[in-house]
């Protein structure tokens, strides 16, 4: 069922304004629509956006749209890298395969490890989820003019769009800024933005086969230095093309559909066999917000940051910002953690994203070559490095929480991502989240963590929303596919304390499990939370 956004004027006071209906937007009010706040979403187009625009989506955001109740009726709206058609491929201009990296396997988050899906089904089942949460309204059609903080909070003034003259204030405890990459509301702030220096036109086409297709990878950068170009699923019965801007080529003539097709043709995409959905010309830039907030008001997505596409994690970055955001603001919300907890946000999602952007970066540059001699010199480094058998199977991206963090120092695991494998509890089978739950999860391979925790520290835990594990086999969550058998393994550790946003907090010896909680406590000083139930 399709719900309808609001069409009355937004209410004069709120807990928190979201500027922007995207997918970060909107995820982020159901988040904290779910924590009991009163939400307002303001996004200024009517409709949603009818076409494609991100396409791939990895295990850990598919675990965050999880947490969201999205995976539960919706997992076939994503289509994982699997089989014949799965895998990264590099092919040189002669379309011999430079390296191959095998993404076909469950990834640590109980997820395909890579995913192609179509963004506007997506959205549409976001923005239903919203407009379903208790507290959260959504208003298509509005335009966010200003905000003004004065300590307390933030007003803000918002107005129909195109007619600004009828324009409303609403007091709100906070603003986020979910607005897209020309974010207006980062302009208000007058926040900076860092320059990665990487800048490159390219022609993005999305299309449906007519004709069944035959494709060894599910992404395949063509390193060709006479026309670089991307191949790529992008979800259930679609297909993407991306092709970088030479420079004999203006950006009008790029953007023609006559230049799509004729840049197609080699592969035998034509009108006869394919159906153009859309193409676009977008310029390719690293970029990042040098604050991620202000007061009371925060930013997040495309508004905090943007990447190059060819890792497929600008959107995955997005959603780890709503998680990330979400789940402080709703703590403090409830008197369950001070408001100091909100300075992390920014460090640690800012660290994060930079590694991400920077190695986004590293392949926009290899793969967008135009030198002959240089890209020969590549494809001999890039075949050379193809016969180690590690190169096979590297994993993308899993950087650290930037510093400072809500963690604590020391190990491997620590603010790193935590896992999730399948289990059993009594005759129930299925994802650890789906079954055991929890918002702070304290996971044990070496006995019950919940008894080395005295009454009180034990009811705390639980009053956050915390939730004990022992997956040694002597409990009553079973490990099923040892996926949490090897992650401990392979960390030289025997428990962990996850976050609500699947960070590790702290992991060590299952005997560490009272300074975990105690050092948890002491982080969130919770100390208007203590006497409640």
């Amino acid at each position: 069922m399709t719900h309808p956004p609001e069409a009355s004027a937004p209410r004069p006071a709120v807990d928190c304004v979201v500027v922007g209906g995207g997918p970060v937007g909107l995820l982020t009010a159901v988040f904290l629509g779910r924590a009991g706040l009163r939400v307002t979403v303001v996004e200024r187009w009517p409709q949603r956006y009818p076409s494609p625009r991100a396409c791939t989506i990895d295990h850990e955001a598919l675990r965050v749209l999880q947490a969201a109740g999205v995976m539960a009726d919706h997992a076939d709206l994503f289509e994982p890298s699997q089989g014949d058609r799965g895998g990264y491929e590099f092919r040189n201009g002669e379309g011999e395969l430079l390296q191959a990296i095998d993404w076909n396997r469950t990834a640590e988050s109980g997820w395909a490890n890579t995913n192609g899906f179509y963004q506007p089904d997506l959205e549409a089942v976001l923005e239903d989820l919203a407009v379903a949460t208790p507290g959260v309204r959504v208003h298509r059609d509005w335009t966010f003019q200003a905000l003004a903080q004065d300590g307390a909070g933030v007003s803000v003034r918002l107005a129909p769009t195109g007619r600004p003259e009828e324009s409303v204030r609403v007091r709100s405890r906070w603003l986020v800024g979910a607005d897209g990459a020309n974010s207006a509301v980062r302009s208000q702030l007058g926040v900076e933005v860092g320059d990665s220096g990487f800048e490159a036109d390219w022609l993005v086409v999305d299309y449906q086969p007519l004709v069944e297709e035959e494709w060894s990878a599910f992404v395949t950068q063509f390193c060709d230095p006479a026309q670089p170009a991307t191949a790529v699923n992008s979800g259930p019965g679609r297909r993407r093309f991306e092709f970088m801007r030479r420079a004999d080529t203006t950006v009008e003539e790029l953007g023609r559909d006559s230049t799509a097709w004729r840049l197609m043709a080699p592969w035998g995409v034509t009108p006869q066999t394919a159906r153009l959905e859309r193409h676009a010309v977008y310029t390719f830039r690293g970029r990042w917000a040098r604050t991620w907030r202000q007061g009371d008001v925060f930013l997040a997505g495309d508004a905090a940051h943007l990447m190059p596409p060819f890792l497929g994690q600008g959107l995955c970055s997005g959603l780890r910002d709503a998680r990330a955001l979400a789940w402080r603001l709703g703590m403090v919300h409830r008197g369950l953690a001070a408001p100091a907890v909100l300075d992390s946000y920014g460090p640690e999602r800012t660290g994060h994203v930079r590694e991400i952007i920077d190695e986004a970066v590293a392949a926009g540059r290899v793969i967008c070559e135009l030198d002959a001699d240089r890209a020969a010199v590549r494809d001999a480094e890039m075949r050379r490095r193809s016969l180690d058998p590690a190169a096979a199977t590297r994993e993308p991206p899993h950087p650290r929480l930037g510093e400072p963090s809500l963690t604590l120092p020391g190990g491997e695991a620590g603010g790193r991502l935590a896992p999730q494998g399948r289990v059993s509890v009594g005759d129930r089978e299925g994802l650890f989240d789906d079954l055991v739950g929890g918002d702070w999860q304290l996971v044990s391979r070496a006995g019950d963590p919940a008894e080395l925790l005295d009454e009180a520290d034990a009811a705390w835990f639980r009053r956050i929303g915390g939730v004990f594990a022992d997956v040694s086999g002597a409990g009553p969550v079973h490990d099923r596919d040892g996926a949490y058998a090897r992650w401990f393994a392979g960390r030289g550790c025997e428990a962990f304390l996850a976050r609500p946003d699947f960070y590790v907090f702290a992991a060590g010896r299952h005997a560490d499990i009272p300074q975990f909680v105690s050092r948890l406590r002491g982080a969130l000083q919770p100390a208007s939370a203590e006497g409640t139930s």
